[in-house]
């Protein structure tokens, strides 16, 4: 039995007032279901607002991953942890459940270009935004250059409080473009902001003796940088040769 057409637009238009998206969409199949099996009416109530529930939980997650800003979705699901050298399933999957976010912890990615440093920490950001955490991605350049420019523009503690709100920092590329002392520092000050307050993802394909010379040679300050990020921090070092390279030895043969 149907919903009639005036009770249905009445409930509708009260789902809009009171943004009821899930009960919108739902309350005519479950009033289906409840009818056929004689559900009691506080049985309907509840699927009725587990479904409203499960709408907004989805939403939540579906603004933290455009937030996030990935530059493209990657998930543990499509990783080849089969032919990945030095990274360890297990590991991989205890880190998916969040426990080093809420401590918070740091997690660092190192190794060779194109060795899935940069897929697994989106993975993991992927999984943070699951949990309706603050995740926010970004190249170590591009992050040092917004610093500098909200520098310049008088807005770097605005931008500072922003990136301290990031339940998740995700630094890629470090190691890529060496930054100039000011840079350094500036991404060093973000980086004991965050220090046991919020968890930090860093991926490099330096080892940490060639920090410095991303730093401007400043031994002083990369130690400085090194002691806040390793602490409480889990080290992964992916190994081999590049998956893309693979890929295009493969095409090749």
């Amino acid at each position: 039995m149907s919903t009639p057409a005036i009770t249905r637009d009445l409930i509708v238009g009260h789902t809009r007032a009171l943004k009821l998206p899930g009960v919108a969409r739902s309350f005519e199949a479950l009033a289906r279901q409840a009818q056929a099996a004689h559900w009691p009416y506080e049985d309907y109530l509840h699927e009725v607002l587990n479904a409203e529930h499960t709408s907004r939980h989805e939403s939540v997650i579906r603004q933290r991953l455009r937030e996030a800003r990935f530059p493209e979705v990657k998930t543990l699901e499509t990783f080849d942890f089969a032919t990945a050298e030095g990274v360890h399933a297990a590991q991989i999957h205890t880190l998916a459940r969040g426990e080093w976010v809420t401590r918070p912890e740091n997690l660092i990615l190192a190794g060779p270009i194109g060795t899935g440093k940069t897929h697994l920490a989106i993975a993991l950001g992927v999984e943070a935004t699951r949990q309706k955490r603050r995740v926010l991605f970004t190249r170590a350049a591009d992050l040092v250059r917004q610093l500098l420019e909200a520098r310049d523009a008088r807005e770097l503690a605005r931008l500072q409080r922003r990136l301290l709100t990031q339940d998740v920092l995700i630094i890629d590329e470090l190691g890529f473009v060496p930054f100039d002392r000011v840079g350094g520092e500036l991404l060093f000050n973000l980086i004991a902001d965050r220090y046991e307050r919020r968890a930090t993802v860093v991926t490099t394909n330096l080892a940490f003796a060639e920090w410095v010379t991303v730093f401007a040679g400043d031994e002083k300050l990369t130690t400085a940088l090194l002691d806040r990020l390793a602490h409480h921090a889990t080290v992964i070092t992916t190994k081999g040769k590049s998956y893309r390279m693979k890929k295009r030895r493969t095409s090749a043969d």
